[in-house]
Protein backbone atom coordinates (compact mmCIF):
# COMPACT_ATOMS: atom_id res chain seq x y z
CA UNK A 1 0.00 0.00 0.00
CA UNK A 2 1.19 3.53 -0.71
CA UNK A 3 -0.02 6.44 1.41
CA UNK A 4 0.62 9.97 0.15
CA UNK A 5 1.53 12.89 2.39
CA UNK A 6 2.07 16.46 1.19
CA UNK A 7 4.76 18.17 3.23
CA UNK A 8 3.35 21.17 5.08
CA UNK A 9 5.02 24.49 5.85
CA UNK A 10 4.63 24.01 9.59
CA UNK A 11 6.64 20.78 9.33
CA UNK A 12 9.77 22.65 8.21
CA UNK A 13 12.62 23.66 10.47
CA UNK A 14 14.81 26.76 10.53
CA UNK A 15 16.75 25.44 7.52
CA UNK A 16 13.57 25.19 5.42
CA UNK A 17 13.54 21.41 5.28
CA UNK A 18 11.11 19.00 6.89
CA UNK A 19 12.06 18.46 10.53
CA UNK A 20 13.14 14.88 11.21
CA UNK A 21 10.43 14.28 13.84
CA UNK A 22 7.70 14.57 11.21
CA UNK A 23 8.76 11.38 9.44
CA UNK A 24 7.68 9.44 12.54
CA UNK A 25 4.27 11.12 12.40
CA UNK A 26 3.98 10.28 8.71
CA UNK A 27 4.73 6.65 9.52
CA UNK A 28 1.83 6.66 11.98
CA UNK A 29 -0.49 8.28 9.42
CA UNK A 30 0.51 5.61 6.90
CA UNK A 31 0.01 2.79 9.44
CA UNK A 32 -3.53 4.00 10.20
CA UNK A 33 -4.29 4.25 6.45
CA UNK A 34 -2.83 0.74 5.97
CA UNK A 35 -5.24 -0.65 8.56
CA UNK A 36 -8.13 1.17 6.85
CA UNK A 37 -7.14 -0.37 3.52
CA UNK A 38 -6.76 -3.77 5.19
CA UNK A 39 -10.44 -3.53 6.06
CA UNK A 40 -10.07 -3.25 9.82
CA UNK A 41 -9.70 0.42 10.81
CA UNK A 42 -7.72 1.25 13.94
CA UNK A 43 -10.85 2.85 15.41
CA UNK A 44 -12.54 -0.59 15.28
CA UNK A 45 -9.59 -2.08 17.19
CA UNK A 46 -9.97 0.52 19.94
CA UNK A 47 -13.75 0.10 20.01
CA UNK A 48 -13.12 -3.61 20.67
CA UNK A 49 -11.18 -2.60 23.81
CA UNK A 50 -7.73 -3.21 22.36
CA UNK A 51 -4.82 -0.77 22.08
CA UNK A 52 -1.72 -0.96 19.92
CA UNK A 53 1.13 1.00 21.47
CA UNK A 54 4.46 1.60 19.78
CA UNK A 55 7.23 -0.56 21.22
CA UNK A 56 9.99 0.98 19.11
CA UNK A 57 10.48 3.12 16.06
CA UNK A 58 13.50 3.58 13.85
CA UNK A 59 13.97 5.95 10.94
CA UNK A 60 16.94 6.45 8.62
CA UNK A 61 17.03 9.69 6.69
CA UNK A 62 18.29 9.45 3.11
CA UNK A 63 17.60 12.86 1.53
CA UNK A 64 15.85 16.11 2.37
CA UNK A 65 12.15 16.83 1.96
CA UNK A 66 10.88 20.37 1.43
CA UNK A 67 7.60 22.19 1.92
CA UNK A 68 5.15 21.18 -0.82
CA UNK A 69 6.85 17.90 -1.71
CA UNK A 70 4.49 14.96 -2.09
CA UNK A 71 5.83 11.86 -0.40
CA UNK A 72 4.57 8.37 -1.19
CA UNK A 73 4.95 6.14 1.84
CA UNK A 74 5.12 2.44 0.97
CA UNK A 75 3.82 0.44 3.92
CA UNK A 76 4.29 -3.28 4.44
CA UNK A 77 3.68 -5.66 7.29
CA UNK A 78 7.00 -7.36 8.01
CA UNK A 79 5.92 -9.71 10.78
CA UNK A 80 2.89 -10.60 12.86
CA UNK A 81 2.87 -13.07 15.70
CA UNK A 82 -0.62 -12.65 17.15
CA UNK A 83 0.42 -10.12 19.79
CA UNK A 84 3.39 -8.26 18.27
CA UNK A 85 3.85 -6.94 14.78
CA UNK A 86 6.33 -4.92 12.76
CA UNK A 87 5.70 -2.50 9.90
CA UNK A 88 8.23 -1.20 7.36
CA UNK A 89 8.02 2.14 5.57
CA UNK A 90 9.81 3.55 2.53
CA UNK A 91 9.19 7.26 1.96
CA UNK A 92 9.80 8.44 -1.61
CA UNK A 93 9.44 11.71 -3.45
CA UNK A 94 6.46 11.21 -5.76
CA UNK A 95 8.05 13.11 -8.67
CA UNK A 96 11.57 11.69 -8.61
CA UNK A 97 11.15 8.39 -6.78
CA UNK A 98 14.11 9.34 -4.59
CA UNK A 99 14.03 7.70 -1.17
CA UNK A 100 13.69 10.37 1.51
CA UNK A 101 13.60 8.04 4.52
CA UNK A 102 13.10 4.42 5.55
CA UNK A 103 11.69 3.24 8.83
CA UNK A 104 10.35 0.42 10.94
CA UNK A 105 7.88 0.51 13.80
CA UNK A 106 7.17 -2.30 16.22
CA UNK A 107 3.84 -2.60 18.03
CA UNK A 108 1.85 -4.94 20.20
CA UNK A 109 -1.80 -5.46 21.05
CA UNK A 110 -2.90 -4.87 24.63
CA UNK A 111 -6.23 -5.08 26.41
CA UNK A 112 -7.31 -1.95 28.26
CA UNK A 113 -5.97 -3.46 31.49
CA UNK A 114 -2.48 -3.42 29.93
CA UNK A 115 -2.24 -7.19 29.47
CA UNK A 116 -1.26 -8.66 26.09
CA UNK A 117 -4.12 -9.43 23.74
CA UNK A 118 -3.94 -12.56 21.62
CA UNK A 119 -5.66 -11.20 18.53
CA UNK A 120 -6.39 -14.67 17.15
CA UNK A 121 -8.62 -15.28 20.16
CA UNK A 122 -9.73 -11.76 21.10
CA UNK A 123 -10.37 -10.30 17.64
CA UNK A 124 -10.33 -13.11 15.05
CA UNK A 125 -11.50 -10.89 12.16
CA UNK A 126 -8.45 -8.64 12.65
CA UNK A 127 -6.18 -11.68 12.94
CA UNK A 128 -7.45 -12.96 9.60
CA UNK A 129 -6.96 -9.56 7.91
CA UNK A 130 -3.43 -9.25 9.28
CA UNK A 131 -2.46 -12.75 8.18
CA UNK A 132 -3.73 -12.00 4.65
CA UNK A 133 -1.85 -8.68 4.62
CA UNK A 134 1.35 -10.36 5.85
CA UNK A 135 1.09 -13.03 3.17
CA UNK A 136 0.54 -10.41 0.45
CA UNK A 137 3.38 -8.18 1.66
CA UNK A 138 5.86 -11.07 2.00
CA UNK A 139 4.95 -12.23 -1.50
CA UNK A 140 5.33 -8.69 -2.89
CA UNK A 141 8.74 -8.27 -1.19
CA UNK A 142 10.02 -11.55 -2.62
CA UNK A 143 9.18 -10.58 -6.22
Amino acid sequence: MVYTHQAQYYETDQMGIIHHSNYIRWMEEARIAYMDQMGFPYRAVEEAGIMSPVLSVQCEYRSMTYFGDRIGIEVSLRSFKGVKYEIAYVMRDEKTGEVRAEGVSKHCYLKKDGKPSNIKKDLPALYEKMMLALEADVKKDSE
